[in-house]
């Protein structure tokens, strides 16, 4: 029996069929969502938590989450936390669904709506399903929500605290109202929102047929062992690491408002088997767009520990237990109101990653990786189609990994916070009114090394109507992403605007107003390199010239090969 009066075997079943709610979750809210944001680039996550306590004193936990977007996963029980203070068990009923995207209660930025529904087994709170969808349009001041240029969070769109979507299974039809008048693209949110319900309704459904099968105590008592089972893996695996302290620190270029090298420090203070995680020393909130809220940070901060132990661990409340993060208020890594966030989710999250790793990889370089491309590179379009229409498309680009031990790093992933896809031309092409007009890998854009960074990629995107407004919010275009163990750092990213024939430098945090047949050129950072370039075999250097992953000047002049042998 385990600790917790659950057999093994029934343990290890009802730990993944917990996991499996929530991978069947989140087809589901893939399945039948409306945007490409959702539908194609599935940039969306969703995670099952037990209710442990009663009363004022009931919280939920995470007991499983799917595998999707890391950035969303540590960041959700924040949000769920957000939900069930607003309403208390005794204030829920079977068929609510609570949303919200408050970034200061419990969200991440304004994009990502979160939906939590009560899970009741015979009138008993047993459970509690969450999913988070970025929304390809919120509102406020530019189409898609994602603007370089805001410097308040009341510019960046519709913020929502915790309020009832539906109430007993009947849509809020004041509060859709409400939503869907401050949105460019109504419709579109509409059907996402009845998507995300309905993924966590397949979440209520499944979790009633375990307790049926099971039984509603066995399965209570099976979710509270999963977590002290998982907090027991990470205690063991932190407890192998070095005791001491580290420190490390990196940068991001600037907040687009004038504000630059701005600071993300960090040390890692391990002690027996539990983590201190301390970014005192990092940087103060800055006017731009890209500080984050303390869930953002949170949730990169996990990520990051969980890659340098043993990522077979399962991801919930008590696998973060040992983990302590200490972030000072009023830091672009702790943001107070009414700071702009839309980017923190997507740059402070991935320095925040680069910072942590780096610091491992300073002790430990064989468990951790270099740099990534360390940005999401998120492009903006909207304003109205060739039929009068509103259009609003949003996506991330993707870049290098980083090189690591035995390994190159990836050519042209969404890495580390992001992991979403790529927008299939042909459903861009089909959507909206754009055309993918180039999409290739950088030669020569990853990192020199025995194991070499991954390539960051190019992508050039033409406009096909008037009026187009166009933001862009990356980094790593001054600030290389870092080499590991005597690796070289990967090329730094490029944004160019073609009009009239001609192409112009754009700075990475940017807003333009375009018209038919301006074309933007947003050109990736590749990742770190790992290890001295002198050691990388000879048939590995051959083989990315054959590929044209790297130039014949490079092959030569780096890693001593003649191309005119090959």
């Amino acid at each position: 029996m385990s600790d917790g009066g659950v057999d093994p075997i029934t343990l290890e079943v009802l730990r993944n069929a917990c996991v499996a709610v929530a991978e069947e979750m989140n087809a589901t809210l893939v399945r039948t969502s409306y945007s490409p944001n959702i539908k194609d680039r599935r940039d969306c996550s969703c995670a099952l938590f037990d209710v442990v306590g009663e009363g004022a004193n009931a919280a939920a936990e995470m007991i499983s989450q799917a595998e999707n977007i890391p950035v969303h996963l540590g960041a959700m029980p924040y949000s769920v936390a957000a939900a069930i203070e607003a309403f208390p068990p005794e204030n829920l009923n079977d068929g609510d669904a609570i949303l919200l995207n408050d970034p200061f209660h419990g969200g991440a930025h304004l994009p990502d709506m979160t939906l939590v529904t009560p899970v009741f087994v015979a009138d008993e709170l047993v459970a509690v399903a969450a999913n988070r969808a970025h929304h390809a349009d919120v509102g406020g001041g530019r189409a898609g929500s994602v603007a370089a240029d805001a410097t308040e969070i009341y510019q960046e769109g519709l913020r929502v605290p915790p309020v009832k979507l539906y109430d007993g299974g009947d849509p809020v039809e004041d509060v859709f109202d409400l939503l869907l008048t401050n949105v460019r693209t109504p419709d579109e949110r509409r059907g996402d929102f009845r998507a995300q319900r309905a993924a966590n309704r397949t979440a209520v459904e499944r979790v009633r047929d375990l307790a049926a099968r099971h039984g509603r105590d066995t399965l209570s008592a099976a979710t509270g062992e999963i977590k002290a089972y998982a907090e027991r893996r990470m205690r063991a695996e932190i407890e192998e690491l070095p005791d001491g302290t580290v420190e490390f620190e990196d940068y991001l270029d600037d907040d687009g408002q004038g504000h630059e090298d701005l600071r993300v420090a960090v040390a890692v203070t391990v002690d027996g088997d539990e983590l201190v995680v301390d970014f005192e020393g990092t940087s103060e909130q800055v006017a731009g767009a890209i500080n984050a809220p303390l869930a953002v940070t949170a949730s990169a901060t996990y990520y990051s520990v969980r890659c340098v132990t043993d990522p077979d661990v399962p991801p919930n409340a008590g696998t973060y237990r040992p983990i302590e993060i200490r972030a000072p208020e009023g830091t672009v890594v702790n943001a107070r109101p009414p700071a702009a966030v839309v980017g923190g989710n997507l740059e402070i999250s991935q320095r925040v990653t680069d910072a942590l790793l780096g610091a491992f990889g300073t002790e430990a370089p064989e468990r951790s990786v270099a740099a990534a491309q360390g940005t999401m590179n998120s492009v903006t379009f909207g304003g109205r189609d060739r039929a009068g229409d509103p259009f609003a498309f949003y996506e991330t680009v993707g870049g290098g990994y980083g090189g690591r031990v035995g390994a190159d790093g990836m050519d042209g992933v969404h890495a580390h916070m992001s992991n979403t896809l790529n927008t299939p031309a042909e459903v861009l092409e089909t959507v909206y009114p754009l055309r993918v007009r180039r999409y290739a890998y950088r030669p020569d854009s990853g990192g020199d090394g025995e194991f070499r960074g991954g390539l960051g990629v190019r992508r050039d995107i033409e406009v096909l109507t008037d009026g187009v407004s166009f933001s862009l919010l990356a980094d790593r275009r001054r600030h290389r992403p870092y080499g590991l163990a005597g690796g070289g750092p990967g090329a730094p990213g490029e944004d160019y605007l073609d009009r009239d024939g001609g192409w112009t430098a754009i700075p990475g945090k940017s807003t333009h107003e375009l018209d038919a047949g301006d074309v933007v050129s947003v050109r990736t950072p590749g990742g770190g390199g790992y290890g001295d370039p002198s050691d990388r075999d000879a048939a590995a250097v051959a083989r990315d010239l054959r590929l044209g992953k790297v130039s014949a000047e490079r092959a030569r002049e780096v890693y001593g090969l003649d191309p005119d042998d090959q």
